[in-house]
């Protein structure tokens, strides 16, 4: 193995860990996201037919770029989790405890108001259930208190009518499914996956990340621009597209990412925290269908069934194509996961990506602390290029 920190030329970027001389392009890929793409701190790991052959990290935690970036830097990963939360609600199915298939309301009675007493827990899944955004206006932090999202969530009527159309449920895909593992399991979606998935895989990935934990977290540098919204709001089209990413304000992490409560708190979709290796670590176990090193999380039926399509074309909240199995994207020409069409994952705000490609073999893993391009993003496009460019 080479170590990065000593094939790295005289920028003054930290880069550490590291990389199989195969892979040496990846290597390459990594160190010009600093220097090109002005990468602040970031970590890639790369496992390729059950063998880690990338393990970098590099750059620094801090927005005053004094704090480098080490070995067990967490950072907030953004929509990266909605494959974890997927996960959580597929070992349901795996133990019959869960049916996508059966309203909602069976496993959460007060959901079944305002309309929504036949959307499933599959509609949900695709990103069909229209509840991508809370009607009522809540007060910022609103978001840190799961009673009340739940309770709102069961209140709000569908946006349109459920099941003809998908629109990317960014922010409360997580409390709807969170939800649903609450009724069935009297658990919150992180202890569940902490418990089972990530504790027994040993892959550094949280919901709800622990006191004890925050020592190690990557300060966000999200934008001061962007850390409220502001909309007009003439029709209800755009209300609904406002209200996803606004409502409450600090529901996509503005304002609140880098502070305790936020780190502490269960907002699924939104707050996961976790390493590269971590994130590289469950879709090894994916890549080969649900187990690794003995460790089941998800049976390969299971597995299979939730890679089926189930949305694909234009996305009426991003407003351009998306296209999702059960909770997870599949690859797509305007937004590839390498060439295969196998390849499966989840991309999160900033860059941050997980995913696998069954055919080649490979788990991948990336993170990042800058709110980078949100839909084409160089860096881990340059970084997944050079991964198949190394096989």
């Amino acid at each position: 193995m080479i170590r990065a920190r000593d094939s790295v030329d005289a920028m003054s970027i930290p880069i550490d860990g590291f990389c199989d001389p195969a892979f040496a392009r990846v290597r390459e890929a990594f160190a010009h996201n600093f220097a090109a793409h002005g990468e602040p701190g970031a970590a890639v790991c790369v496992n390729v037919d059950g063998r880690n052959v990338i393990d970098l990290w590099g750059g620094y935690r801090d927005r005053a770029r004094v704090l480098p970036w080490q070995r067990q830097t967490l950072v907030n990963f953004f929509s990266v989790s909605k494959a974890l939360c997927t996960l959580c609600i597929l070992r349901l199915v795996d133990a019959n405890r869960l049916d996508i298939d059966t309203p909602v309301s069976r496993y959460w009675p007060q959901f079944a108001q305002a309309g929504k007493d036949n959307i499933t827990t599959r509609q949900i899944l695709a990103h069909r259930a229209a509840l991508p955004a809370i009607r009522e206006n809540l007060p910022d932090g609103a978001m840190l208190d799961w009673n009340l999202m739940a309770d709102a969530l069961a209140r709000t009527p569908p946006w349109w009518e459920p099941g003809t159309a998908h629109g990317y449920h960014v922010n409360t895909f997580g409390f709807l499914l969170g939800e649903i593992v609450r009724r069935i399991t009297g658990k919150s979606i992180g202890t569940i996956l902490r418990e089972e998935i990530a504790l027994p895989l040993d892959a550094d990935v949280h919901i709800g990340l622990p006191l004890s934990e925050h020592a190690r977290c990557a300060e966000f540098l999200w934008p001061e621009a962007a850390a409220s919204g502001a909309s007009t709001m003439p029709g209800e089209a755009d209300e609904m597209r406002w209200k996803t990413y606004w409502n409450p304000p600090g529901i996509s992490g503005g304002g609140w990412v880098n502070r305790r409560e936020w780190r502490l708190a269960e907002v699924p979709s939104t707050n996961g925290h976790g390493t590269a290796r971590g994130i590289t670590r469950i879709y090894t176990a994916l890549a080969s269908g649900g187990t690794v090193d003995g460790i089941k999380i998800v049976s390969r039926a299971t597995l299979k069934s939730a890679l089926l399509e189930q949305s694909n074309g234009f996305d009426c909240i991003n407003q351009r194509p998306s296209r999702f199995g059960l909770g997870f994207q599949l690859t797509q020409p305007e937004r590839p996961l390498g060439p295969n069409p196998g390849a499966f994952g989840h991309f999160g705000a900033g860059g941050s990506l997980g995913y696998c490609d069954p055919e080649a073999g490979i788990a991948f893993g990336y993170v990042t602390n800058d709110m980078g391009p949100r839909w084409q993003n160089p860096r881990n496009r340059g970084l997944m290029d050079a991964v198949y460019a190394s096989l």
